[in-house]
């Protein structure tokens, strides 16, 4: 488990181009520095931007994520040394992609509703696997033809303004992409897309030599947790499911090569920790919000956010940081808590000071039929 007195925190750690790495531990990511990096990371250089990337918050009225959330944010905007900006790296909904229009609404309501009472920071987000809507048309109920069907319904309630774009910040570049890709059945496939790959192309050849390049994605670009799956001792063989990490990782590479102003490639996705440096460009996979999907820590892996300082010399320092999420006990049968506003249903039990709606099960109000938690 990572604590807080565990975190990562070394002055653009892996990001040096050329430099050797003498040893490299996963989950927390912690190196030993070779000399010539220590002597690198010594240097004094003046920050630019903190920011906060919050991937795989997997909002659901279940499992009191909403909670979880709420703290997560508490902790980010409470740090001594706040960070000036939030990144979300997908999957900001338990899922969309295989549920009907209902609960899908129901999980982008809730996560509005946190958003707006709880978060002051600005923040920019990432489209991810989960927040595409109705992909897997069978267990959806979707034709494909609906309004805002597939990624267009996650770009407007994230407020994007495409399923990849850029912006510049504190003197960095920021590059947001969109890993999922469909299959042409019900799943979906990590890797760009051609117009997405030739927009990346484009847009890194326009970005200035000397401005540093930070790329978002939700699936991994590069990652060795992705290897921790299955049963690769008793099969005999190693393997990467092709939705775990982009298939076009090398592409992806020999770009980069082209363009040393990248430095960094955040992503999240495995509910993992790990860093990889390789040509040049850290890869840093930010572990998950959810921890794993609100039940607890995931492997190594607790409930987190990474924290990220960049600096005006394109160099960087990252913390995994732990905020003690505890998960709640599972839910009893006594009593509900629905997630919408019962007083349309006139209702007399809903408080309406509260952003949700308290019932017992004593309460006949039509909504008690619909989307429920128990508690």
């Amino acid at each position: 488990m990572v604590s807080n007195n565990q975190l990562l925190d070394r002055r653009r750690f892996l990001s040096l181009s050329g430099s050797s790495l003498a040893g490299l531990t996963l989950a927390t990511c912690s190196i030993v520095l070779g000399n010539e990096v220590q002597s690198a990371l010594d240097k004094k250089a003046r920050r630019t931007l903190r920011l906060a990337h919050m991937t795989d918050l997997h909002v659901q009225p279940e499992r009191w994520a909403d909670k979880g959330l709420t703290a997560c944010l508490h902790h980010v905007q409470n740090l001594k040394d706040r960070a000036d900006l939030i990144i979300t790296g997908g999957d900001t909904v338990m899922d969309s992609f295989s549920q009907d229009d209902q609960r899908a609404t129901l999980q982008w309501n809730l996560f509005h509703s946190i958003m707006k009472s709880e978060c002051s920071l600005p923040v920019k987000s990432c489209v991810g696997n989960h927040d595409t809507w109705g992909w897997n048309k069978k267990k959806s109920k979707t034709s494909g033809q609906e309004p805002h069907w597939g990624k267009q319904r996650a770009i407007d309630e994230l407020k994007i303004p495409n399923r990849f774009y850029s912006f510049d910040q504190a003197g960095w570049h920021f590059i947001i992409l969109d890993g999922t890709h469909t299959d042409g059945k019900n799943g979906y496939i990590a890797k760009l897309d051609e117009e997405q790959f030739s927009w990346l192309s484009s847009d890194l050849a326009n970005t200035p030599s000397s401005k540093p390049v930070l790329i978002v994605s939700h699936q991994p670009i590069l990652s060795i947790a992705s290897l921790f799956r299955g049963d690769n001792q008793n099969e005999g063989v190693w393997t990467i499911p092709s939705a775990r990490m982009l298939v076009d990782a090398g592409i992806l590479k020999d770009l980069f090569k082209k363009h040393p102003d990248v430095k960094l490639c955040l992503s999240g996705h495995l509910h993992l920790v790990d860093c990889v440096h390789y040509c040049g460009v850290t890869y840093l996979c930010n572990g998950a919000v959810s921890g794993a999907w609100w039940k607890g820590d995931n492997q190594e892996c607790d409930e987190g956010y990474g924290l990220i300082d960049l600096y005006e010399d394109g160099t960087f320092a990252h913390q995994y940081v732990a905020y003690n999420w505890t998960p709640m006990p599972e839910p009893k049968k006594e009593s509900m808590i629905l997630r919408d506003n019962g007083a349309q249903f006139g209702c007399p039990k809903v408080p309406r000071r509260l952003p949700q709606c308290y019932f017992q099960t004593a309460c006949n109000a039509p909504f008690c039929t619909q989307e429920i938690r128990l508690l």
